[in-house]
């Protein structure tokens, strides 16, 4: 018998060595280029010993203030240190007069924290513990994307590509410094651009060529660079003209996610698409329209000169501000938090200007909440909330421990609640949501909902060959529910495997590329109007059920992560929100 796409989209990627591909960072929304075709034991269900009771707490007063440690200095032959970079790319401004200069906004981003994140960090080490045998490997491919430079001058070298000691994050290691300079300019800026937006080079498949020496090694450029001497001479790197560094297929390695699926004797059995928001903006309406790049590295006003060495050079335009904004701003306050604990580069000004983008983005080109109707018969108040979608990929979109959701409340005419579904608390949890009272459980899709602990979120939730509901990434064969927001004209009905629905939204009619609807019917019995109704889309970028199974796990990475996590707020971001009084 002939084998189906599907299955052989499988094998090719299980072959070229893709399969144990973990990812976890940069949760940036993202809007992609163009693109080709589309266990142990169950793990048994907790309760979460603390029960919360009160509402989300207000941002906490910011730490004392940071200079952030120097950027990273080195050459390793084939890469060099974002330092290096910054001494002439630094100090630029555009038309405007604003600051855009390259490290400013780099060194803040989570790309430039890949290294650095205790999120990642304590991830990686717990799928070790799940899967003993495979640590070589697990920790070679999850340095493709977190620590690049280190693991690609390794394999140059022919030595050993670890993460943790004697690794890449060991300071006797000797690529110490290019692994933990994260995802860096001379590594963006070396992928060939042969095969970019295809399945040949997604998991981390770029090439960098590390056959040449300064100062042959090429480096590409967003414009043609007429003072090429220059720069060969100072760096070692000679400027090519590089159109694919505008291209959404260069974002597509280290994005498009496929992990193997071991059965409960750590055995592969399958292939699994972890994450693949490239192929989801492949099938919609965005479609050769925007890049990645428009969205997280949006232009800044008029020409810059590109460099600040030699003097007076001609500004360019448009020039890409290297911002690389997207969701996770959890972490980014876990970073700004703990500077001296995590090394990180950037000021506590740096942070927070990457945090007020990244909350701008969220709030004003995520998604929007409606209410599209509402009505009242006798004791039953109707409203219908619908959701839009504005990013050109499912969202939330990236690592799934992300989610969204609608905080649904119904007040009376004197402020008593009637009704409210959704509620978030200091700790994290959702109030209502059976995945944070048993955290290897789910909340279903709803299209109706009736019941204060019926909550509408927006959410991948994983799932074992077995039928279980999984936090392990290694354990994970498919999805119990993918009802994330669909971009718009994303048809649910011809999407591939790897990028389908999931759940009881596949049969939801309101749920549809673009935007889901979702109907609300409370019992207003005992109560008066006029009702004031109430409605906040709220996000999180590492869900309560997700942390909580996390910690289970004892390994020191996971026991730093969590004193990082329960010292930060834990409040979810607001993405929009409506208020109507219906009467």
């Amino acid at each position: 018998m002939a084998e189906s796409e599907n299955e052989m989209r499988k094998r090719r990627y299980f072959k070229s060595g893709l399969s144990f591909i973990i990812a976890v960072f940069i949760i940036i929304p993202l809007v992609a280029g163009s693109l080709v075709s589309c266990a142990d034991e169950p793990e048994t269900p907790t309760t979460p010993t603390a029960t919360p009771t009160s509402p989300p707490a207000t941002t906490p007063d910011p730490v004392e203030p940071h200079d952030g440690l120097p950027l990273v200095s080195f050459d390793s032959g084939s890469f060099a240190g974002s330092s290096n970079c910054a001494v002439c790319h630094r100090n630029l401004k555009d038309e405007s007069g604003a600051d855009v200069s390259i490290d400013s906004h780099w060194r803040s981003t989570i790309m430039a924290n890949a290294a650095r994140d205790p999120y990642f960090l304590a991830k990686v080490s717990a799928e070790i513990v799940n899967a003993p045998h495979l640590q070589e490997t697990i920790e070679d491919v999850c340095g493709t994307c977190h620590t690049p430079m280190a693991r690609t001058q390794a394999l140059a070298d022919g030595t050993d590509s670890l993460l943790f000691d004697p690794g890449f994050l060991s300071t006797e290691n000797d690529l110490h410094k290019a692994g933990i300079d994260g995802v860096s300019c001379t590594l963006c800026h070396q992928v060939q651009p042969d095969g970019l937006g295809t399945e040949d080079t997604f998991g981390g498949n770029y090439a960098i060529d590390t056959s040449t020496s300064s100062p042959d090694r090429l480096i590409f450029s967003q414009f043609p660079d007429s003072e090429q001497q220059v720069m060969a001479g100072a760096s070692g790197f000679t400027p090519v003209y590089g159109e694919h560094l505008s291209d959404s297929g260069l974002c597509a390695t280290c994005h498009t996610v496929i992990t193997p699926v071991l059965d409960a004797e750590g055995e592969v059995r399958d292939t699994f698409p972890e994450q693949a928001p490239f192929l989801e903006w492949a099938h919609s309406s965005y479609s050769g329209n925007k890049e990645c790049q428009d969205c997280h590295m949006p232009s800044a006003v008029g020409g810059v000169p590109t460099a600040n060495m030699p003097p007076n050079m001609d500004p360019k335009s448009p020039f890409s501000q290297h911002f690389f904004v997207g969701g996770n701003i959890h972490m980014l306050e876990i970073l700004r938090d703990n500077p001296d604990a995590l090394g990180v580069t950037a000021s506590t000004d740096h942070f927070n200007e990457t945090i007020k983008r990244a909350l701008d983005q969220l709030q004003n080109d995520t998604a929007t909440v409606s209410i599209v109707d509402s009505g009242i018969d006798g004791d039953t108040l109707t409203v219908a909330v619908n959701v839009e979608n504005h990013a050109g990929h499912k969202f939330p979109t990236g690592f799934p421990s992300r989610r969204a959701w609608i905080h649904f409340e119904v007040l009376d005419n004197e402020g008593n609640v009637v009704f409210e579904s959704g509620r978030p608390y200091v700790d994290g949890s959702i109030g209502g949501n059976r995945a944070d009272e048993e955290i290897y459980a789910h909340e279903p899709h709803y299209d109706l909902i009736t019941s204060p602990d019926q909550v509408q979120i927006y959410e991948a939730i994983l799932q074992t060959l077995e039928g279980d509901v999984t936090h392990t990434l290694l354990l994970a064969s498919t999805y119990a529910k993918d009802n994330r927001l669909l971009p718009d004209g994303f048809d649910k009905t011809t999407a591939c495997d790897m990028i389908a629905v999931w759940g009881d939204a596949v049969n939801d009619d309101s749920f549809t590329g673009g935007s889901d609807t979702v109907t609300y019917q409370v019992d207003t019995a005992g109560f008066s109007g006029p009702y004031t109704v109430k409605i906040n889309f709220y996000y999180q970028s590492m869900a309560y059920s997700s942390v909580n199974a996390l910690f289970e796990v004892d390994t020191p990475e996971v026991a730093a992560f969590k004193e990082y996590f329960d010292a930060s707020d834990k409040t979810p971001k607001l993405v929009d929100s409506v208020t109507m009084e219906i009467s």
